[in-house]
């Protein structure tokens, strides 16, 4: 186990069982090969496309743009 991984778990173990719990079935999604597939709603299903699109052509935002929209979400 990483040095990383170690904090980590050592801080979930502070946390109360439901946020362990939570964590716990985030970690192992990430880690299998079998995640769940999500339903896209159709209203949406356009703008994963597009943005889908633009991965493949290694359009990404910028850091700029990613540290604007952050701040969005410290008001």
């Amino acid at each position: 186990m990483t040095k990383l991984l170690e904090q980590a778990v050592e801080i979930v173990r502070r946390l109360p069982p439901d946020s362990q719990d939570e964590i716990a079935r985030a970690m192992l999604t990430l880690a299998s090969d079998e995640g769940e597939v999500e339903d896209i709603d159709p209203a949406h299903l356009p703008d994963v496309l597009e943005s889908l699109a633009q991965a493949r052509r290694r359009q990404f935002a910028t850091d700029q743009e990613i540290e604007s929209a952050f701040k969005l979400f410290d008001r």
